[in-house]
């Protein structure tokens, strides 16, 4: 058995805001497991500015994880508890390359053996007003019941416009609104701002307001007539702290984002914790490639989840892996008629 990695910068078709910065390319990293017979791939997917992982540090972790597992030594994944996407990665290529038959096939279920899809939420992008008017009129041609708006980056009379429009055209009946604030929302005005938008019949909000202010966003979560997901909020976050922030803050909804917070056993955690607290959750991609993207599918899957899901099939960059991932209107699947470009893989590392 023979481990390595290598980097993948992807680069997105058009370049991405959102609240924080735009988005030209990012980093990843697939770390492959293999011998004469089977290949496993995990992603490691690093958002700069958001990801926990030390960006400079994150090579000699992934070579340190390759020395062990070429040389047969038992890899213990907690080492690697403050590097979430290194963790992922990990994970996934460890389930990958151990799991049934098939590569890339990481859970036996309807999903995985093409049988069934996944409904998701369409994603709109931050722009000019024109930009975002355009993806939302194109989401819903494509079929989308659901879409989610990023907020926070253009005039707040100016979105709250954009959404009226919306409103205008779509009862709540026929579409489903879904925020995304980024921490955009100062905490001084986040209640008037939210008050504001809950004349819109909107779903939820992610993130109103920037993380690490926890009694702050539990009083929004308790004043909020717009239901709060707390996304960033659960990054970093221990173990020993996570049943805390849940009893502080006790909000409508979790983001699990695998990447961000260390792969699915650290996501299932978080999902045992809030079973009996009336708290629901989905879970959302980090800009991941189809590579990620399948991973996280497969494993949603497998929960059992009525919520659309933020999931996508990495149309976002120039320069995907080619997959069997493939969306039709506000689903996604794995395409028994495509085949994953395994040479991508195999061609580093001979």
């Amino acid at each position: 058995m023979k481990a390595y990695f290598f980097k993948h910068n992807l680069e997105f078709n058009v370049p991405s805001k959102t609240s924080r910065d735009i988005l030209y390319q990012k980093p990843s990293w697939y770390l492959v497991i293999k011998d004469q017979n089977k290949i496993g791939v995990g992603e490691c997917s690093i958002i700069p500015g958001l990801s926990l992982d030390k960006l400079n540090n994150i090579e000699s972790k992934l070579n340190y994880a390759c020395q062990i597992i070429s040389s047969d030594q038992s890899l213990v994944i907690e080492e690697f508890d403050e590097y979430p996407a290194v963790k992922f990665a990990l994970e996934t290529a460890q389930k990958d390359f151990l799991s049934f038959d098939k590569s890339f096939k990481l859970f036996d279920s309807d999903f995985s053996n093409s049988k069934d899809s996944i409904k998701i939420n369409g994603l709109v992008w931050m722009g000019d007003i024109k930009h975002m008017q355009s993806q939302i009129t194109q989401k819903i041609k494509d079929g989308f019941s659901c879409i989610k708006i990023k907020v926070g980056a253009l005039e707040f009379d100016t979105e709250i416009e954009l959404i009226k429009r919306i409103r205008d055209d779509f009862s709540d009946r026929d579409l489903e609104i879904r925020l995304d604030a980024n921490g955009a929302f100062e905490t001084k005005d986040a209640l008037i701002k939210l008050n504001k938008l809950s004349e819109f019949s909107i779903h939820s909000i992610e993130q109103p307001i920037k993380r690490n202010q926890w009694q702050e966003i539990a009083n929004l979560c308790e004043l909020s007539p717009i239901p709060i997901a707390l996304d960033e909020e659960l990054i970093g976050i221990n173990s020993a702290d996570r049943n805390n922030l849940i009893e502080t803050i006790n909000p409508d909804y979790l983001i699990l984002k695998p990447s961000l917070i260390g792969g699915f056993k650290e996501c299932e955690k978080w999902i045992e914790l809030i079973k009996e607290k009336n708290i629901k959750w989905w879970a959302t991609s980090a800009l991941e490639s189809d590579v990620g993207l399948n991973a996280i599918a497969q494993w949603v899957y497998t929960k059992n989840n009525d919520l659309r899901q933020g999931l996508g099939t990495g149309m976002l960059f120039k320069n995907n892996v080619e997959s069997q991932l493939e969306m039709s209107g506000e689903t996604i699947f794995l395409n028994q008629n495509k085949s994953w470009d395994l040479n991508f893989f195999k061609k580093i590392g001979k």
